[in-house]
């Protein structure tokens, strides 16, 4: 019987460290997901957090920014409403919950948040913003501003752009001089593009320096080769789509450009899209691709995540406006399908182009079409619950700026990547940046009980601000002990821990200095019991009938959890008994009974499995110390008497022995 109580207990255990890496699990996915822009698959996962009743105020605030970007407005308000009233709602949402209220025609109600929001914010732009450009999606992601932009160190004097990692490398185009590269572009007067790779990865090294190579094999030619990504199986990665120009002088191609005077054709300097394998160690181009042609550009390609589709950018006929961005099916055996065109969400009048797709499918682009800061600027497809492009949001800065901005590439979780550009600080003419993408910071722990290590459930943490004191908000830890709330960067914090069985705990919590890629401090907390037997064991008093010492059916029931109190939460507890009685009688009567109850209380603790040793005494007090003013039976109804008659359990010790000697904790510490 021993050994199955023990394999019950095991697996309890068990299944509840399984419950309690689930909760935080769930979470993480659910946030992974919002920050890679899949925010259809991020729905259900806030949902399902919320059924559970864990993370709610989060999940509720996620939900409205999911809805809002998809563009479902009547959905995204339910969600605010269960929030948006709270006093540590930032104020932020209030601006969000306008544009959903204005976007559903409930106009008074918008006016009223967005003043809210601007007498908090006297100085925020995204009303303006807005109101100029009407993407709304981009407004509400901007608002986050969530990116840290650097140069690598790598860029040169001359053109860098276009960066990859893949399996260690970092792989991008330059126009840099090399050994043998001595022609120069007319255009630019720069040398030819090149690829080239950094065999140790600066990416994670901003201070390193290491001379990039040049692509092994045949990839790079006497003229410009950009843009390469590389396909088939991820961990063994056996071909390569790159773009190469060729020439196609005087002859009128698609975009012809002529000068206003002389009517002349301008020279074309198409962009392919070309092929290579590894064969015996090294890159050999294979072919041209059915999409090219000789009368219009299609380049700087990319697949998706399984490899199934390819991605460029085109001016062939049928687009929407300059270049467009398409894509191919990819099949098993390396063949090409016909190209699509991404449709008029993605593609505009102006120029679409380096195209990117993150493993969650979302496509990142570069375009002078939408509206954005200045050139070219990165943008992302928003899809909806279907999987179809809904909307399409900015960046933002510092990712975007008042020049060309374009190539994103990022990381399987999203939070690092590179970008180019050829704004202002430069190095050369466009030069590769890396930027971190700074996740959502949380606190997470398990409060634990002091003594026996137990995890605590139901106590309530309250997050303050430690410089103002200021109340923000406030979780309570779940059935395992578990706490998590999101907090910002650079704040000090103070965590106030109350239970009603423990003393109040004050927890420091700094997010000063954090790198901006942690994404959680963790933090458990242990909480000192309170030495009072009624409260730890949740105890009502222990009552006896008039002139008895019999333990009653409800006393023994109070008894039984000091048994469970004192064996299974503290094993090492020691106690006193004290037994009272009511004022009826003289003292000597009262003093015999006492002293029975008392005896009485012992030996039901006794029988139950307590160690008689962990008893050190049990005394009567008689009525020497009642609980109200009720000095004969006349003075006090029957039940106000009966308080009277009761037993208690002063602590003694809860600590366990160290050696010979006992710590010993008194009330009077």
């Amino acid at each position: 019987m021993k050994s199955k109580r023990i394999l019950l207990l095991g697996i309890a255990v068990v299944f509840g460290a399984m419950a309690m890496v689930a909760q935080p699990t769930q979470l993480k996915k659910a946030d992974e997901l919002f920050n890679k822009f899949a925010y259809a698959k991020a729905i259900p996962e806030y949902e399902r957090l919320v059924v559970k009743g864990l993370h709610t105020e989060h999940a509720y605030r996620r939900l409205a920014e999911c809805y809002l970007l998809l563009r479902d407005f009547e959905k995204s308000l339910p969600y605010f409403e269960r929030f948006i009233n709270e006093p540590q709602t930032p104020s932020h949402y209030y601006f969000k919950y306008g544009m959903a209220l204005q976007s559903v025609n409930r106009q008074k109600e918008a006016l009223q948040w967005l003043k809210r929001y601007k007498r908090l914010n006297k100085n925020d732009k995204k009303l303006k913003q807005f109101l100029k450009d009407g993407n709304l999606a981009s407004v509400v992601f901007n608002s986050r501003e969530s990116y840290e932009v650097a140069p690598v160190a790598f860029n040169s004097e001359y053109n860098d752009f276009g960066a990859i990692i893949n399996n260690g490398r970092i792989y991008f185009s330059s126009s840099r001089f090399s050994k043998g590269k001595e022609d120069r572009y007319a255009w630019d007067n720069q040398p030819w593009l090149d690829i080239y790779y950094l065999e140790e990865d600066p990416y994670f090294d901003r201070m390193s320096v290491v001379q990039p190579q040049k692509i092994e094999g045949d990839i790079n030619s006497k003229y410009h080769e950009s843009s390469l990504i590389f396909s088939t199986d991820y961990k063994n990665d056996t071909v390569i789509y790159f773009t190469r120009n060729n020439f196609f002088e005087n002859k009128v191609g698609f975009h012809e450009i002529k000068h206003k005077k002389e009517r002349l054709v301008e020279k074309r300097n198409n962009l392919k899209i070309y092929k290579a394998e590894r064969k015996d160690g090294t890159w050999k181009v294979v072919r041209n691709m059915k999409m090219n042609a000789d009368h219009y550009s299609s380049g700087h390609p990319t697949v998706n995540p399984n490899r199934t589709k390819l991605y460029f950018a085109s001016d062939r006929p049928g687009g929407y406006g300059g270049t467009d961005i398409y894509y191919c099916d990819i099949h098993p055996r390396g063949g090409i399908g016909a190209p699509i065109n991404a449709g008029p969400v993605v593609n505009t009048a102006g120029n679409e182009m380096f195209p990117f797709v993150n493993n969650e499918g979302k496509l990142f682009f570069a375009s002078d079409g939408h509206m954005g800061f200045g050139q070219l600027d990165i943008f992302a497809t928003i899809s909806d619950t279907s999987g179809e492009v809904a909307d399409v949001i900015n960046l933002g800065q510092p990712i975007n700026s008042d020049k060309d901005d374009f190539a994103f590439f990022s990381n399987e979780d999203g939070t690092r990547g590179f970008i180019s550009s050829n704004r202002k600080g430069g190095k050369g003419g466009d030069d590769i940046y890396r930027f971190d993408f700074t996740p959502s910071l949380y606190v997470e722990g398990v409060v634990y009980d002091a003594i026996n290590g137990k995890t605590l459930d139901s106590v309530s943490i309250a997050l303050t601000d430690k410089n103002t004191g200021n109340f923000i908000k406030q979780v309570d830890t779940d059935s395992r002990g578990y706490y998590r709330m999101f907090i910002n960067r650079s704040m000090e914090y103070t965590l106030v821990l109350n239970r009603r069985t423990h003393s109040e705990k004050k927890v420091s919590l700094s997010t000063n200095n954090l790198p901006p890629t942690q994404k959680k401090i963790a933090k458990d907390i242990h909480m000192d019991p309170i030495l009072d037997v009624k409260v730890l064991a949740d105890l009502n008093k222990i009552y006896f009938d008039f002139d008895k010492s019999n333990i009653r059916p409800d006393a023994a029931r109070e008894l039984d959890k000091v048994v469970k109190l004192m064996l299974e939460t503290y094993p090492y507890m020691t106690i006193r008994l004290e037994s009272h009685t009511d004022p009826v009688g003289s003292h000597q009567y009262n003093d015999v009974l006492s002293e029975k109850r008392a005896k009485s209380t012992y030996e039901y603790l006794v029988s139950n499995g307590i160690p008689r040793e962990r008893i050190l005494s049990y005394k009567g007090f008689g009525k020497r110390r009642p609980v109200n003013d009720c000095k004969t039976k006349w003075d006090c109804p029957p039940e106000i008497l009966e308080l009277n008659r009761r037993t208690e359990f002063p602590i003694e010790n809860i600590l366990e022995p160290v050696g010979k000697a006992e710590v010993l904790v008194s009330k009077s510490k």
